[in-house]
């Protein structure tokens, strides 16, 4: 289960006004959930067992093997996560810095449905895994397509001036553009950086 989540990837959900990153793995044997509010990081990892366990628990009246709760499961939770979340599902969300927790509601077999997602704190092993080094890894990879782009950029500014230079006119005026302004550009690319450091607002 953790190395299938690690081909997962994250996705804005929101509980109430709350907006979380989070990613899920779910398979017959059990699940593993990951959520974070870029202030901590939590997760659950469940197995078969343990699954049986709490449905009894939350679901008495609900007679159906495992995995048939692990489908449900995960059928309530992959559309939350592609942003395309069940009209008829509900969600809650409580947490404090040592835990939090995850009510389900929904409906199975013409049931009521409920499930609880205990998190707790995440390793810092699991975030540096899944958050930190894939974060690292894109943010590297973007400076050096900004710097291939700048590169690129100011050659061609250079290219159009030896051409106005040698007489050449342009025939459309509306396509005429202005220098590029590199120490401008990364101020205003390091301004959107610092507002955007939070989750979307929900």
């Amino acid at each position: 289960l953790e190395s299938s989540l690690l081909t997962q990837p994250w996705a804005s959900v929101c509980f109430g006004e709350s907006a979380f990153l989070a990613k899920a793995c779910f398979r017959d044997t059990g699940y593993t959930l990951l959520i974070s509010n870029l202030s901590g990081v939590w997760y659950e990892s469940a197995d078969a067992e343990a699954v049986g366990q709490r449905s009894k628990e939350l679901n008495k009246r609900l007679t159906v093997h495992v995995s048939s709760f692990l489908h449900h499961l995960c059928k309530l939770m992959c559309p939350l996560l592609a942003g395309q979340p069940d009209a008829t599902t509900s969600f809650s969300c409580h947490h404090t810095a040592g835990s939090l927790s995850l009510h389900v509601k929904s409906e199975l077999s013409g049931l009521p449905f409920y499930w609880d997602f205990h998190c707790c704190p995440a390793p810092m092993e699991m975030v540096s895994c899944h958050l930190v080094r894939p974060l690292i890894r894109m943010s590297l990879a973007l400076q050096y397509q900004v710097q291939e782009l700048t590169s690129l950029l100011l050659q061609k500014d250079a290219e159009i001036e030896d051409y106005r230079e040698s007489g050449a006119i342009l025939s459309r005026d509306r396509l005429r553009t202005e220098p590029f302004q590199e120490k401008t550009f990364q101020q205003n690319f390091m301004a959107e950086v610092r507002s955007s450091a939070s989750p979307p607002s929900c």
